[in-house]
């Protein structure tokens, strides 16, 4: 008896690129603030659960991947923060909270157009946008929250100062720099910052090291003098 084979078709696996193969950052300025503001909200979230992230591509359709968009910054609350190669929305079940994007002449086209629409369309709380060097955005900081599904532009607490209720801190311009604040007026430090603050307590403690050191020196030379005065006192005092 012949026995009738099944061939099933096999779906192909999906593949979904982790690299779009543009370049992050059109300056060393801009790609420094990403840096800058992923690593600042790594720092600030470090006791949470939050994903924080930027560059990195994330799908919002299941089954096409060329949908996507690929936030510079961008803050997810109360998710896991382990490393990703790629974001699916489907499978994180889990939308961004808040998108930062460092704008520049070259993607102000798609920042005010297509990812204001798709970030509004996605359920994006909080979108800002971000000029760090002046050149077209007017102010160079700019803030959205949603509304009822569309972008509301949020008004500054007074010029280029903005609070952020997703993320708890205050944003503001000190000319052209972003600087962001804790609600009890603290500024969160820079990258930079926090390394020369580092660098200056391991020299002083490395001073204090060098200092005390010297102490112990100065104590044993003490210690060594008075033992042979000692001794000198007690052989003069055995010949009396």
């Amino acid at each position: 008896m012949n026995t009738t084979l099944v061939v099933k078709e096999q779906k192909k696996a999906i593949i979904y690129p982790e690299r779009d193969g543009k370049p992050m950052g059109e300056t060393d300025t801009h790609r420094h603030w990403i840096m800058w503001l992923i690593m600042m909200f790594k720092q600030y979230f470090a006791h949470e659960q939050t994903y924080v992230s930027g560059d990195l591509l994330l799908y919002y359709e299941e089954g096409n991947p060329r949908r996507f968009v690929v936030p510079d910054v961008f803050v997810v609350k109360d998710h896991p923060n382990h490393d990703r190669r790629v974001y699916k929305l489907w499978e994180e079940k889990r939308i961004p909270d808040i998108v930062f994007e460092i704008t520049s002449p070259g993607t102000k086209k798609i920042d005010l157009g297509s990812k204001v629409e798709l970030y509004a369309r996605l359920g994006v709380q909080e979108y800002f946008l971000y000029d760090p060097l002046n050149e077209y955005l007017k102010p160079s900081l700019q803030g959205y929250t949603l509304v009822n599904g569309l972008y509301v532009e949020l008004r500054p607490v007074e010029s280029g100062v903005f609070d952020s209720q997703v993320l708890g801190l205050r944003l503001r311009l000190n000319q052209r720099a972003l600087e962001l604040y804790l609600p009890n007026g603290e500024r969160l430090l820079t990258p930079e910052e926090q390394i020369e603050i580092e660098i200056e307590r391991a020299q002083a403690e490395a001073q204090r090291a060098e200092e005390e050191a010297q102490r112990a020196n100065e104590a044993e030379v003490r210690l060594v003098k008075l033992e042979e005065e000692l001794r000198e006192l007690r052989r003069q005092l055995g010949q009396v």
